[in-house]
């Protein structure tokens, strides 16, 4: 189930979820760190052989929720790993008022990864604020759905013609329409977005879009052109 992307870095795909009526699917990142605590971002559901493969990585130290959306399954990792840490994205914690969230992510990097994970919150959009993470041994970034995209096959019927004019089943990723339309802040998300292109990314992971496994810096920069003219 656990797919190594990288040094130290591992996917896991999981199941289709509906989401005001289009099938996503889910995706969790794994990034072991150097004293073999595991950093769980957006945890998709945790079966038998799934928590099997993770315990053998290390200790489950950190559960992140990365947006005001990817927050589906964090409960129940919470409940397998209580000594783990739980980090919200700004504005989560008020729609899940039923977890008991340890920290709110911003724009410092917790101690317990600072070394190894950089992150910067993209702020200025009404629909999510959202948490980008660079994992530096690797080089590699983490969006979750600020990019996007599917195949021309993904979609049926109606969805098929929305997903096409909100940019998700382009030729590659790119930011959906509806993300673009709702930065009512750009200027706050424009020196956000020039933090995350300060790394050297060399690859980047996506929520809902295949890996990117080079270029990642010269990608994201023409992902977000848009935004950074």
């Amino acid at each position: 189930m656990l797919q190594q992307f990288a040094q130290e870095i591992w996917i896991a795909d999981g199941p289709t979820t509906a989401t005001g009526g289009f099938p996503y699917p889910t995706r969790m990142v794994v990034i072991r760190l150097t004293g073999g605590e595991l950093f769980i971002w957006s945890p998709i559901p945790l079966s038998d052989e799934l928590r099997e493969e993770v315990d053998a990585l290390g200790d489950v130290r950190y559960l992140i929720a990365p947006n005001s959306l990817h927050h589906l399954f964090i409960g129940e990792w919470r409940r397998a790993y209580p000594a783990a840490r739980l980090h919200a994205a700004p504005g989560l914690r008020r729609r899940r008022k039923d977890l008991a969230f340890d920290v709110d992510l911003n724009d410092t990097p917790a101690p317990g990864w600072s070394e190894q994970i950089d992150h910067v919150v993209i702020r200025g959009n009404l629909i999510t604020t959202e948490v980008v993470f660079f994992h530096r041994e690797s080089r590699t970034a983490i969006f979750t759905d600020l990019i996007q995209h599917f195949g021309p096959t993904w979609f049926a019927g109606w969805r098929a013609v929305v997903a096409r004019l909100d940019l998700m089943t382009g030729a590659e990723p790119a930011v959906p329409r509806k993300f673009r339309n709702t930065f009512v802040d750009r200027g706050v998300a424009r020196a956000a977005l020039r933090r995350s292109l300060a790394w050297p990314s060399v690859r980047v992971l996506m929520a809902h879009a295949a890996p990117i496994e080079a270029g990642g810096q010269a990608f994201i920069a023409r992902v977000f052109q848009w935004l950074l003219i």
